[in-house]
């Protein structure tokens, strides 16, 4: 499956499920809101800068190699066979399917930073010399692979890949994508959730049981403000938001199992609610963020 902007909640789906996935967030959002020195630092630091054409052609050797056993190393739904046997027995089963696969895989990330990230909408790209563009797109795609399959990659490999990232972050990160007109319910927002404990996250857990019936106009309304990001021109603003949770979802103790559950689906939802709550329908508001109210006994925080 590709993943793009557009979809960003599907790709937190698999990012929460993912031991490297808060790194791999962190990726796209340097991407996501690099301005041109950010871009330029991301360059100046890939393995290749100031080599030789022997040296890069022996680096872009090895560099094929390691996204071959990334693309290898993460199983995908889409190969998974349905568990046989009995009924409660297969539900268990498929959870742990959902744990450990992804719906999408490492060369439809890449196309995402490339594409999309760092794509034509980009804000500074298309002023930006098409060389350092290029080589900073490959340090964000081979970091984003490397965090990717971090599990089953050994750890040389793994560095190989992130390497060059860690060193053009290592002193500046660079600015964080602006969230909008909603930024600051949405810092209440991810601030609660990265400070969940034990009763918080029971209660995400408890309101996902309760709202299970909701499924259909859940997606409808996850669709409809996606359409509204997409119409007023903010669908990087609502991936980067959706990215942002990524990392909350990982720091409030929330587990593989519960993105798998359902519990980031809850939550993507609030979050997608909340970011375009200023062009939805009270209807699609609602329920979008009622397993907030269910968690919090209050509506989504549309802040001051």
């Amino acid at each position: 499956m590709p993943y793009s902007l557009v979809s960003a909640a599907t790709l937190g789906f698999d990012l929460v499920r993912l031991p490297g996935g808060a790194q791999v967030a962190d990726v796209l959002l340097t991407g996501l809101g690099a301005d041109a020195d950010t871009l330029h630092r991301l360059a100046g630091a890939h393995a290749a800068a100031g080599r030789s054409d022997a040296e890069r052609a022996t680096l872009a050797v090895r560099a094929r190699r390691a996204h071959e056993l990334a693309a290898a190393g993460v199983p995908q739904l889409r190969d998974m066979t349905e568990p046989a046997g009995d009924p409660d027995d297969r539900s268990a089963q498929l959870v742990t399917l959902l744990e450990r696969s992804t719906i999408g895989n490492t060369p439809a990330l890449e196309r995402l930073v490339r594409d999309d990230v760092l794509g034509p909408e980009h804000p500074v790209v298309a002023d930006c010399d098409p060389a350092v563009a290029a080589l900073a797109a490959d340090v964000l795609a081979d970091a984003a692979t490397g965090w990717w399959a971090s599990e089953a990659l050994d750890a040389p490999t793994r560095r190989e890949l992130t390497g060059s990232y860690a060193t053009g972050t290592a002193w500046e990160p660079g600015p964080r994508p602006d969230l909008g007109p909603m930024a600051t319910g949405l810092a209440e927002l991810l601030d609660a959730v990265r400070g969940a404990g034990d009763t918080d996250r029971r209660r995400w857990r408890a309101a996902v049981d309760a709202g299970r019936a909701q499924r259909r106009p859940w997606a409808a309304a996850m669709h409809g403000a996606a359409w509204a990001a997409h119409v007023s021109g903010r669908t990087r603003t609502l991936a980067a938001a959706q990215l942002m949770t990524v990392s909350a979802f990982v720091e409030g103790g929330f587990s593989p199992r519960d993105g798998a559950e359902g519990v980031w689906n809850a939550l993507s939802g609030c979050v997608q609610g909340l970011a375009m709550a200023d062009l939805l329908d009270d209807e699609s508001l609602t329920v979008l963020g009622s397993p907030w109210a269910m968690v919090t006994g209050r509506a989504l925080p549309q802040g001051s």
